[in-house]
Order: C-alpha cells, then structure tokens, then sequence
C-alpha cells in the first residue's frame, strides 16, 4: 500500500454520501483488503446507539469507548458485554467526565432539542484527552429523513503551572437529509467536514476545563453548520434555479435583447462624450 493509495481511498469516501459509509466502506476494503486496518482508523463513520442496562440511558459508540468487542457506558462506568479489565479513566478524571456529559447533555438539548450524546475522557502524561460525541436523526417523518453526526476529539495539555492549557480540537460533522414529494420526488444531500482548531486558555474555577472545551465546540459546531448551508444546500440551489425557469425562452431572449441595446447604446453615448 502506497500514501498515494490510501489518500485517493480517504477522498473518495469523502466524496460518498455519508448515510451509506458503512457500505461503502465495506465494498472498498473488499476492493483492496491491504488498505482495511488504515481505513477503519482514519473513515469516521455514523455513530451507532446503545442503551445502558443498568439505568436505561442511551449512550454513543465509537473506537474511544472501546475495548475489544465491548463497550463502556459513561453513565455507570460499566462495559458490556462485561470486561474485567476493560480501560478506564482515573479517579479524577472519572469526576471530570461524569460533569463533562452532563454538561454536554445540556448543550445537546439546547441545540437539537433530542438526539444522543456521550463523553469518554482518557489521561495523558501531561494531560488528558477525550471525544464529544452528538447524534441526533430525524423523527421518522416519511416526508423528511436525515442525520446530524458530529466527533469532537480534544487533547488537553496542562502547563507546568496549572492555571493554563492548550486545547487542539478536531471536529468532524457528517450530515444527510433525503426528502420525497409527489411533485419533486425524491432529492438526497448530504456531506461530511472535517475542521481543526488550537488555542491557549486560562484555567480556573471560573473558566474549568469543561467551559473551555464547551466554547470550542459550540464555535466549530457553528461553523460547520454554516460551511455546510453555503457548499451543500446553497450551491443545490443555484444549480436548481439554473435548471429550471419560471420565464419563458422567448421572454428570456426579450430581455438578452434589451440589455443589448441598452449596453450598445450606452457605449455609443460614451463614445461620443468629448474627453475632459
């Protein structure tokens, strides 16, 4: 396997739609088998939902939360299928995450008024890092169907002082609606983003770690979302008004003509001005 290889597969998956990554993802690791471990580390896929037996909560899936064939919750701290000596944070930074998802469990309802969303924190030996995940589907309608996927992978690096820290983010939102009309059909968008961003930050009871990290988030969620409504949804509409017209073709040449006769007219008239 070349980087060559491996960088046409990474943007080709880019270029799928993100509601059939899965399948996709399957048919080109079966394409070129060599290139599985690398794209299974590197493709973001949809986020898939679990239920918390212990409690009944929902909770998120992905590689950060998981060790071997089992998953862990971060509401009760638990793997299932059970494992004995699964991963886990440390004392401290358990506390940190069980505030982390509460908090972004607000910041979830506040902005998607539903979905899912989890926080799995892991330490470093300067620090820690951790993923916010949000999923939030559509709600069944048959007329409108769609999908919002964000990770927001974070490492925090602790200054020797302890009163800053340096904070990298890496956020990835895929997004897909389909809607179907009896006048329109049946019409898909969807895309994915990937976007980093580092900044320094004081850290103190009045601005902990958690409003650090919630600000970055909140921002690069913000710009995504706009970044999507101008690539996606504006550039589908231009391409839809430059389909489709409600002038008639011989109104259409009625004005062509006209704004002819206005420019040579125009011209004739400032050729005709004597120079100052």
């Amino acid at each position: 396997m070349t980087d060559a290889q491996m960088d046409c597969a990474l943007d080709l998956m880019r270029r799928l739609p993100p509601q059939q990554i899965e399948k996709n993802l399957c048919d080109l690791i079966d394409l070129v088998p060599s290139l599985c471990e690398d794209l299974l580390s590197s493709v973001d896929q949809p986020l898939k939902i679990a239920k918390d037996k212990s409690n009944g909560k929902d909770y998120l899936l992905c590689d950060y939360n998981r060790d071997g064939d089992s998953y862990r919750s971060p509401w009760s701290n638990t793997y299932d299928p059970p494992l004995e000596d699964g991963s886990m944070p440390s004392e401290k930074l358990r506390r940190l995450e069980i505030d982390a998802n509460h908090a972004f469990d607000q910041y979830r309802e506040m902005y998607f008024e539903g979905g899912v969303s989890s926080v799995y924190l892991w330490d470093l030996d300067h620090g820690f890092a951790g993923v916010i995940l949000i999923k939030k589907a559509g709600d069944g309608s048959q007329k409108i169907r769609g999908c919002w996927d964000s990770i927001h992978v974070v490492e925090v690096q602790e200054k020797s002082s302890g009163r800053s820290a340096h904070y990298k983010l890496t956020s990835t939102a895929m997004l897909w609606l389909q809607t179907h009309k009896e006048a329109s059909g049946t019409m898909n968008l969807g895309g994915s983003l990937t976007r980093q961003a580092e900044q320094d930050a004081a850290v103190s009871e009045a601005s902990p770690h958690i409003a650090n990290i919630g600000r970055m988030v909140e921002d690069m969620e913000n710009k995504i979302r706009n970044t999507l409504n101008e690539i996606y949804f504006g550039k589908t509409k231009d391409i839809v008004n430059g389909l489709r017209s409600v002038v008639s073709l011989g109104e259409q040449q009625k004005q062509a003509a006209l704004q002819q006769d206005l420019a040579a007219a125009l011209h004739r008239r400032q050729a005709g001005r004597p120079s100052e």
